[in-house]
């Protein structure tokens, strides 16, 4: 088992490991019992995962003597609500949870942001812990303290930093992984390659086929870590996004506006990979990355299974549209991390409008590369 600690400040409470292995979750129940975080917890999961892992990993957990409780919500993007979590409080309330209750997401991004959204509001503030079951979840949104949920026309747009307690990242989820899934995590490890290390974009390279196929934990867990170790450097600098972390959102500004277009029927890995393709061509057509170099890494994403062309049915402007509420926007400008070189990224100041309409009609797919996907327009 691989294990590194998130340390934010000294003496804080705010600090804390990352484990990440195969089979580890008996002894991610000894450490939780061993924590002592709370009194009683309340296993967090969707339907979905609830089915695959939710009575074994409930079993496992109130063997080593812990207190359990379980709520299921519906899966999908679609739950990540305000409602939703308007739900889980109600329950958590109606159960009788105090500020002695903790809470343990099982899941995917949508759970895990959900589920700490939750516990950071809840009685102004609960533990939480993070068990995620995913490629995307495992390498990106566990890790870094980031909560939120949804509204209609922005990705997580409500939202806090509250750090988990703890973060269990058990490959052995990944075995009930569709192809498309594995996939989606692995754009996010190519945002880390890109924005970090020159030396994790050539093993993926290396390692493309194996790592598609999705079946060899053994390559993928130095992987995985490698990633995890990527985002913990840039937390710890930057906690809260004031700065560097906001390198983070390679490929995420263009991405989520693509994401909310397609009423989410895009998943989250795939949208950023076409974003990252869309600010590499950014990053070329304003003179900062050689050519070579945007061109390699599109290649990649497409042996990793990734688009990196617009879906024919979504709408430009419905596009352009999610990117003026995106979040990281400011001073009325849509801010782009571009690149200068693989692991030399940059925020840039503002992207003129009719230059990223460029780019979006320049994403245009091909004939016979074309993927329909429902938008949410009536």
């Amino acid at each position: 088992m691989n294990r590194f600690k998130i340390s934010l400040e000294k003496k804080t409470s705010r600090s804390h490991e990352v484990f990440i292995g195969r089979d580890i979750l008996d002894r991610a129940a000894l450490l939780i019992a061993k924590g002592n975080w709370a009194q009683r917890y309340f296993l967090i999961t969707d339907a979905k995962v609830a089915a695959l892992h939710g009575e074994r990993v409930a079993e496992t957990l109130q063997k080593a003597g812990l207190s359990l409780e379980s709520i299921t919500i519906p899966a999908g993007e679609q739950a990540k609500t305000m409602a939703t979590a308007v739900a889980v409080a109600e329950e958590l309330l109606r159960r009788g949870a105090d500020r002695t209750t903790g809470l343990i997401a099982l899941g995917g991004g949508v759970v895990g942001d959900l589920t700490g959204f939750v516990a950071s509001i809840y009685m102004r503030g609960i533990p939480c812990l993070q068990f995620p079951t995913t490629l995307l979840a495992q390498v990106d949104s566990s890790i870094g303290g980031k909560t939120g949920v949804d509204l209609p026309a922005a990705k997580n747009i409500l939202g806090t930093f509250h750090q988990p307690k703890a973060v269990f990242a058990d490959l052995e989820f990944l075995r009930t992984l569709p192809a498309r899934e594995m996939s989606n995590g692995l754009a996010e490890i190519v945002k880390c390659a890109v924005i970090d290390d020159p030396g994790l974009l050539e093993l993926l390279e290396d390692w493309a086929a194996i790592l598609r196929r999705g079946d060899d934990l053994d390559t993928l867990l130095p992987i995985v870590t490698r990633a995890g170790e990527i985002k913990k450097k840039i937390v710890e600098i930057d906690e809260k996004e004031h700065g560097l972390r906001r390198i983070l959102n390679f490929g995420h500004t263009l991405g989520h506006a693509v994401e909310a277009a397609s009423a989410y029927a895009l998943p989250h890995g795939e949208a950023v990979s076409i974003g990252m393709a869309g600010a590499l061509a950014l990053s070329q057509r304003l003179g900062h990355l050689p050519d070579a170099d945007g061109e390699r890494i599109v290649a990649l994403l497409q042996k990793l299974g990734l688009p990196v062309r617009l879906p024919a049915a979504l709408d430009r402007e419905a596009i352009m549209a999610r990117m003026e509420h995106d979040k990281k926007k400011s001073g009325g400008m849509i801010h782009f991390v571009l690149l200068k070189r693989p692991g030399m990224p940059f925020v840039n100041g503002g992207i003129p409008g009719e230059r990223i309409r460029e780019i979006l009609a320049a994403a245009a797919p091909e004939r016979k590369a074309q993927r329909r996907v429902k938008t949410g327009g009536k």
